[in-house]
Protein backbone atom coordinates (compact mmCIF):
# COMPACT_ATOMS: atom_id res chain seq x y z
CA UNK A 1 0.00 0.00 0.00
CA UNK A 2 1.25 3.52 -0.84
CA UNK A 3 -0.21 7.02 -1.01
CA UNK A 4 -1.53 6.40 -4.52
CA UNK A 5 -2.87 2.91 -3.93
CA UNK A 6 -4.37 2.05 -0.57
CA UNK A 7 -7.45 0.36 0.79
CA UNK A 8 -10.26 2.69 1.80
CA UNK A 9 -12.24 1.63 4.86
CA UNK A 10 -14.82 3.28 7.15
CA UNK A 11 -12.11 3.42 9.84
CA UNK A 12 -9.43 5.21 7.80
CA UNK A 13 -11.49 8.23 6.77
CA UNK A 14 -9.49 11.03 8.47
CA UNK A 15 -10.95 13.13 11.25
CA UNK A 16 -8.56 15.90 10.09
CA UNK A 17 -6.18 15.33 7.18
CA UNK A 18 -2.43 16.00 7.18
CA UNK A 19 -2.23 16.84 10.85
CA UNK A 20 0.13 14.72 12.93
CA UNK A 21 0.56 14.62 16.72
CA UNK A 22 -3.06 15.77 17.22
CA UNK A 23 -4.10 17.37 20.46
CA UNK A 24 -7.74 18.12 21.39
CA UNK A 25 -8.88 19.72 24.62
CA UNK A 26 -12.36 20.66 25.81
CA UNK A 27 -12.54 23.87 27.84
CA UNK A 28 -14.82 24.27 30.87
CA UNK A 29 -17.33 26.19 28.73
CA UNK A 30 -17.65 23.23 26.34
CA UNK A 31 -15.51 24.69 23.56
CA UNK A 32 -13.20 22.26 21.78
CA UNK A 33 -9.72 23.28 20.63
CA UNK A 34 -7.46 21.41 18.23
CA UNK A 35 -3.77 21.76 17.46
CA UNK A 36 -1.22 19.51 15.74
CA UNK A 37 2.02 19.38 13.79
CA UNK A 38 1.68 20.67 10.23
CA UNK A 39 3.72 18.96 7.46
CA UNK A 40 5.83 22.08 6.95
CA UNK A 41 6.88 22.08 10.64
CA UNK A 42 6.94 25.87 10.54
CA UNK A 43 4.02 27.16 12.64
CA UNK A 44 1.43 26.43 15.33
CA UNK A 45 -2.22 26.31 14.36
CA UNK A 46 -5.44 26.25 16.36
CA UNK A 47 -9.05 25.37 15.55
CA UNK A 48 -12.07 25.75 17.78
CA UNK A 49 -15.64 24.50 17.70
CA UNK A 50 -18.68 24.02 19.90
CA UNK A 51 -18.60 20.30 19.05
CA UNK A 52 -15.94 17.66 18.62
CA UNK A 53 -16.97 16.86 15.04
CA UNK A 54 -17.19 20.55 14.28
CA UNK A 55 -13.40 20.69 14.48
CA UNK A 56 -13.27 18.85 11.13
CA UNK A 57 -14.44 21.89 9.17
CA UNK A 58 -13.52 24.63 11.64
CA UNK A 59 -11.36 27.49 10.31
CA UNK A 60 -7.70 27.09 11.17
CA UNK A 61 -5.66 29.99 12.49
CA UNK A 62 -1.91 30.34 12.76
CA UNK A 63 -1.19 31.73 16.23
CA UNK A 64 2.61 31.54 16.10
CA UNK A 65 5.29 31.20 13.40
CA UNK A 66 8.84 29.91 13.64
CA UNK A 67 11.78 32.30 13.95
CA UNK A 68 14.02 32.94 10.97
CA UNK A 69 17.12 31.79 12.86
CA UNK A 70 18.32 30.64 16.26
CA UNK A 71 16.07 28.88 18.74
CA UNK A 72 12.56 27.94 17.61
CA UNK A 73 13.39 28.28 13.91
CA UNK A 74 13.05 24.67 12.66
CA UNK A 75 11.08 21.46 13.25
CA UNK A 76 8.12 22.96 15.11
CA UNK A 77 6.62 19.77 16.53
CA UNK A 78 3.73 18.40 18.58
CA UNK A 79 2.10 21.47 20.17
CA UNK A 80 -0.27 20.93 23.10
CA UNK A 81 -2.74 23.49 24.44
CA UNK A 82 -3.36 23.55 28.20
CA UNK A 83 -5.35 25.82 30.50
CA UNK A 84 -3.48 26.38 33.78
CA UNK A 85 -4.90 28.88 36.23
CA UNK A 86 -6.12 31.93 34.34
CA UNK A 87 -3.92 31.50 31.25
CA UNK A 88 -3.44 29.26 28.23
CA UNK A 89 -0.13 27.57 27.49
CA UNK A 90 1.24 25.98 24.34
CA UNK A 91 3.98 23.40 24.86
CA UNK A 92 5.92 22.42 21.75
CA UNK A 93 9.32 21.26 20.54
CA UNK A 94 11.60 23.07 18.12
CA UNK A 95 15.08 23.02 16.66
CA UNK A 96 17.22 25.77 15.17
CA UNK A 97 17.83 26.63 11.52
CA UNK A 98 21.55 26.27 12.23
CA UNK A 99 21.03 22.87 13.92
CA UNK A 100 17.63 21.40 13.07
CA UNK A 101 18.14 18.44 15.42
CA UNK A 102 18.80 20.59 18.50
CA UNK A 103 15.22 19.86 19.55
CA UNK A 104 14.12 21.31 22.89
CA UNK A 105 10.76 22.03 24.62
CA UNK A 106 9.40 25.59 24.59
CA UNK A 107 6.43 27.38 26.14
CA UNK A 108 4.05 30.09 24.91
CA UNK A 109 1.55 31.91 27.16
CA UNK A 110 -1.75 33.60 26.35
CA UNK A 111 -3.81 35.46 28.96
CA UNK A 112 -6.75 36.17 26.70
CA UNK A 113 -9.96 34.26 27.37
CA UNK A 114 -9.89 32.89 23.82
CA UNK A 115 -6.54 31.37 22.83
CA UNK A 116 -7.46 31.86 19.17
CA UNK A 117 -7.26 35.62 19.65
CA UNK A 118 -3.98 35.87 21.58
CA UNK A 119 -1.63 37.55 21.91
CA UNK A 120 0.90 34.81 22.62
CA UNK A 121 4.04 35.55 24.60
CA UNK A 122 7.21 33.46 24.29
CA UNK A 123 8.42 32.20 27.69
CA UNK A 124 11.43 30.41 26.24
CA UNK A 125 12.55 26.89 26.95
CA UNK A 126 11.01 24.94 29.82
CA UNK A 127 13.23 25.61 32.85
CA UNK A 128 14.82 22.53 34.40
CA UNK A 129 15.51 21.95 38.10
CA UNK A 130 18.70 19.98 37.49
CA UNK A 131 21.74 19.91 35.21
CA UNK A 132 20.54 16.91 33.20
CA UNK A 133 17.11 17.73 31.79
CA UNK A 134 16.80 19.14 28.26
CA UNK A 135 20.50 18.73 27.53
CA UNK A 136 19.83 16.63 24.42
CA UNK A 137 17.06 15.99 21.91
CA UNK A 138 13.90 16.61 24.02
CA UNK A 139 10.33 16.72 22.79
CA UNK A 140 6.66 15.72 23.18
CA UNK A 141 6.12 17.47 26.48
CA UNK A 142 2.77 17.05 28.18
CA UNK A 143 1.49 18.27 31.56
CA UNK A 144 -1.24 17.06 33.89
CA UNK A 145 -2.62 17.81 37.35
CA UNK A 146 -3.14 15.40 40.23
CA UNK A 147 -4.13 16.23 43.83
CA UNK A 148 -3.39 19.90 43.29
CA UNK A 149 0.10 19.41 41.86
CA UNK A 150 1.11 19.72 38.21
CA UNK A 151 3.44 17.22 36.58
CA UNK A 152 5.44 17.34 33.37
CA UNK A 153 6.35 14.32 31.23
CA UNK A 154 8.59 14.42 28.18
CA UNK A 155 10.83 12.34 25.93
CA UNK A 156 14.59 12.85 25.87
CA UNK A 157 17.41 11.04 24.11
CA UNK A 158 20.46 9.68 25.90
CA UNK A 159 23.64 7.74 25.05
CA UNK A 160 25.76 8.13 21.93
CA UNK A 161 25.47 7.01 18.32
CA UNK A 162 21.90 6.01 17.50
CA UNK A 163 20.52 7.39 20.74
CA UNK A 164 17.76 6.02 22.98
CA UNK A 165 14.60 8.03 23.69
CA UNK A 166 13.28 7.67 27.26
CA UNK A 167 10.31 9.15 29.11
CA UNK A 168 10.95 11.37 32.16
CA UNK A 169 8.66 12.93 34.76
CA UNK A 170 9.04 15.88 37.15
CA UNK A 171 6.76 18.01 39.30
CA UNK A 172 6.24 21.57 38.10
CA UNK A 173 6.95 24.82 39.96
CA UNK A 174 5.15 26.98 37.41
CA UNK A 175 3.73 26.46 33.92
CA UNK A 176 7.18 27.08 32.46
CA UNK A 177 9.52 25.66 35.12
CA UNK A 178 10.13 22.39 36.95
CA UNK A 179 10.34 22.03 40.73
CA UNK A 180 12.08 18.65 40.92
CA UNK A 181 14.81 16.72 39.22
CA UNK A 182 13.89 14.44 36.36
CA UNK A 183 12.88 10.85 37.14
CA UNK A 184 13.27 8.12 34.54
CA UNK A 185 9.78 6.78 33.92
CA UNK A 186 10.20 4.39 30.99
CA UNK A 187 12.84 3.15 28.58
CA UNK A 188 12.28 1.14 25.36
CA UNK A 189 12.80 -2.27 26.96
CA UNK A 190 10.76 -4.50 24.66
CA UNK A 191 11.16 -5.64 21.06
CA UNK A 192 8.13 -3.66 19.83
CA UNK A 193 9.70 -0.46 21.23
CA UNK A 194 12.95 -1.04 19.34
CA UNK A 195 12.05 -1.29 15.64
CA UNK A 196 14.60 0.82 13.69
CA UNK A 197 14.92 3.20 16.63
CA UNK A 198 14.71 2.59 20.39
CA UNK A 199 11.94 5.02 21.27
CA UNK A 200 9.49 5.98 23.99
CA UNK A 201 7.83 9.34 23.18
CA UNK A 202 4.50 11.13 22.80
CA UNK A 203 3.04 10.64 26.33
CA UNK A 204 -0.66 11.36 26.86
CA UNK A 205 -2.56 11.18 30.16
CA UNK A 206 -6.11 10.24 31.10
CA UNK A 207 -7.32 9.96 34.73
CA UNK A 208 -10.05 7.44 35.42
CA UNK A 209 -11.17 5.08 38.19
CA UNK A 210 -8.56 6.34 40.65
CA UNK A 211 -5.74 5.65 38.21
CA UNK A 212 -3.55 7.70 35.92
CA UNK A 213 -3.15 6.01 32.56
CA UNK A 214 -0.39 7.23 30.26
CA UNK A 215 -0.15 6.07 26.67
CA UNK A 216 3.06 6.63 24.76
CA UNK A 217 4.44 5.89 21.29
CA UNK A 218 7.28 3.53 20.44
CA UNK A 219 9.70 2.61 17.64
CA UNK A 220 10.31 4.50 14.38
CA UNK A 221 7.54 6.51 12.73
CA UNK A 222 6.55 4.16 9.89
CA UNK A 223 4.10 1.26 10.07
CA UNK A 224 6.04 -0.05 13.09
CA UNK A 225 4.95 2.95 15.19
CA UNK A 226 2.66 1.79 17.99
CA UNK A 227 1.40 2.67 21.44
CA UNK A 228 2.25 1.36 24.89
CA UNK A 229 0.70 2.02 28.29
CA UNK A 230 1.89 3.00 31.75
CA UNK A 231 -0.43 3.36 34.75
CA UNK A 232 -0.28 4.31 38.41
CA UNK A 233 -2.65 4.67 41.33
CA UNK A 234 -3.48 8.36 41.60
CA UNK A 235 -2.80 8.32 45.36
CA UNK A 236 0.70 6.92 44.85
CA UNK A 237 3.97 8.84 44.63
CA UNK A 238 4.02 9.69 40.93
CA UNK A 239 7.72 10.54 41.11
CA UNK A 240 8.54 7.01 42.26
CA UNK A 241 9.09 4.74 39.21
CA UNK A 242 7.90 1.81 41.33
CA UNK A 243 4.43 3.36 41.40
CA UNK A 244 4.06 2.80 37.66
CA UNK A 245 3.14 -0.41 35.86
CA UNK A 246 4.21 -0.87 32.26
CA UNK A 247 2.23 -3.18 29.98
CA UNK A 248 4.29 -5.94 28.38
CA UNK A 249 2.52 -5.67 25.02
CA UNK A 250 1.47 -2.65 22.94
CA UNK A 251 -2.12 -1.44 23.26
CA UNK A 252 -2.49 -0.14 19.69
CA UNK A 253 -0.66 -1.32 16.57
CA UNK A 254 -1.02 -1.25 12.79
CA UNK A 255 -4.38 -2.66 11.71
CA UNK A 256 -4.26 -3.71 8.06
CA UNK A 257 -7.94 -4.64 8.04
CA UNK A 258 -8.89 -1.10 9.09
CA UNK A 259 -6.21 0.40 6.84
CA UNK A 260 -4.51 2.22 9.71
CA UNK A 261 -0.71 2.06 9.73
CA UNK A 262 1.63 3.29 12.45
CA UNK A 263 -0.90 4.61 14.98
CA UNK A 264 0.56 6.81 17.68
CA UNK A 265 1.11 10.18 19.33
CA UNK A 266 -2.35 10.63 20.77
CA UNK A 267 -4.31 12.82 23.13
CA UNK A 268 -7.49 12.24 25.13
CA UNK A 269 -10.71 14.22 25.30
CA UNK A 270 -14.42 13.60 25.87
CA UNK A 271 -17.30 14.04 23.45
CA UNK A 272 -20.48 15.96 24.22
CA UNK A 273 -21.99 12.85 25.82
CA UNK A 274 -19.04 12.37 28.16
CA UNK A 275 -17.55 9.41 26.28
CA UNK A 276 -13.77 9.12 26.44
CA UNK A 277 -12.23 9.74 23.03
CA UNK A 278 -8.67 9.15 21.89
CA UNK A 279 -7.30 11.33 19.09
CA UNK A 280 -4.30 9.80 17.31
CA UNK A 281 -2.45 9.94 14.03
CA UNK A 282 -1.86 7.17 11.49
CA UNK A 283 -1.33 6.64 7.78
CA UNK A 284 -3.46 4.81 5.24
CA UNK A 285 -0.49 2.89 3.82
CA UNK A 286 2.83 1.32 4.80
CA UNK A 287 5.08 1.92 1.77
CA UNK A 288 6.87 5.22 2.33
CA UNK A 289 9.42 6.85 0.05
CA UNK A 290 12.25 8.45 2.00
CA UNK A 291 12.21 9.39 5.67
CA UNK A 292 8.75 8.73 7.20
CA UNK A 293 9.22 11.90 9.23
CA UNK A 294 8.71 13.97 6.08
CA UNK A 295 5.84 12.00 4.60
CA UNK A 296 2.95 14.49 4.99
CA UNK A 297 0.12 11.98 5.06
CA UNK A 298 -0.21 11.35 8.76
CA UNK A 299 -3.85 12.11 9.50
CA UNK A 300 -5.73 12.62 12.74
CA UNK A 301 -8.25 9.91 13.69
CA UNK A 302 -10.67 9.27 16.55
CA UNK A 303 -11.17 6.14 18.65
CA UNK A 304 -13.69 5.45 21.39
CA UNK A 305 -12.08 4.48 24.69
CA UNK A 306 -13.98 1.68 26.34
CA UNK A 307 -13.24 0.29 29.77
CA UNK A 308 -13.43 -3.48 30.05
CA UNK A 309 -12.64 -4.86 33.51
CA UNK A 310 -10.86 -1.60 34.24
CA UNK A 311 -8.64 -1.85 31.16
CA UNK A 312 -8.71 0.50 28.19
CA UNK A 313 -9.81 -0.79 24.78
CA UNK A 314 -9.53 1.48 21.73
CA UNK A 315 -12.08 1.18 18.93
CA UNK A 316 -11.43 3.41 15.87
CA UNK A 317 -14.49 5.44 14.95
CA UNK A 318 -16.10 5.30 11.53
CA UNK A 319 -16.54 8.76 10.05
Amino acid sequence: MNQFNYKKTPENVPFISNRADPYVTRHDDGTYYFTASVPEYDRIILRKSDSLMGLREAPEKTVWKKHESGEMSAHIWAPELHRIGDAWYLYFAAGAAEDVWAIRPYVLECRAEDPMEGPWQELGMMEAADDFSFQDFSLDMTVFASHGAWYCVWAEKVSVGKKISNLYIARMKSPHSLATKQVLLSSPDYDWERVDFWVNEGPAVIRRNGRICMTYSASATGAEYCMGLLSAEEDSDLLDPASWTKERLPVLVTDETAGLYGPGHNSFTVDENGRDIMVFHARQYDEITGDPLYDPNRHAYLACVEWEDGEMVFKPMRL
